[in-house]
């Protein structure tokens, strides 16, 4: 074997191991990430859902953030092989900060026609109106409050199973094929 051909197969190799490597280190870090409520608070938006994907992530969702204009009120989503896909429609609030129902509205609106969602959820740092909850409880547009959040975050609860996520439909899973 030539030497630069061999050079170039131990080359690919050593790449290879390092990107492993660097995967294991990666699950690692998101196995164990917790996100404190402070920590939320001190973040700015675009890394409020920076965070989200990677808690959706560490749950065992393949997730990427999206938001930004023109989001059609998903800023984070997730496709997961049982529980199908979810829309996170992330509020990053001031403290104290209240989220009303016209978020909800937006949210029932496009998770499914412009996202093909099987879950559509809220998530904030802040809190949300009783009127929002109450919305989304009737709407099936899942809500998580500060309250939640540090349940999922802080405690690494999955954010399926607090929120009861049922597997996907099989009418779903049939177009999804």
């Amino acid at each position: 074997m030539p030497p630069l051909t061999a050079l170039a197969g131990a080359a690919a190799v050593w790449r290879i191991r390092q990107t492993a490597a660097g995967r294991r280190r990666d699950n690692a870090r998101l196995a164990a990430l917790r996100i404190t409520l402070a920590e939320f608070d001190a973040i700015d938006d675009r890394r409020f859902e920076h965070a989200l994907r990677d808690l959706l992530i560490r749950d065992g969702w393949p997730a990427r953030r999206v938001g930004g204009g023109g989001d059609q009120a998903a800023d984070v989503i997730g496709d997961h092989a049982v529980l199908g896909r979810i829309v996170v429609q992330a509020k990053h609030t001031r403290v104290g900060g209240k989220v009303g129902s016209s978020v909800m509205y937006a949210v029932k609106g496009t998770a499914g026609p412009a996202h093909r969602a099987d879950h559509a959820v809220v998530v904030t740092n802040g809190f949300l109106t009783r009127d929002a909850m109450a919305w989304g409880d009737r709407h099936a547009v899942h809500w998580v409050d500060r309250e939640k959040l540090r349940r999922w975050a802080e405690d690494g609860a999955a954010l399926h199973e607090f929120l009861k996520l049922p597997a996907r439909s099989r009418s779903r899973l049939k177009r999804a094929a």
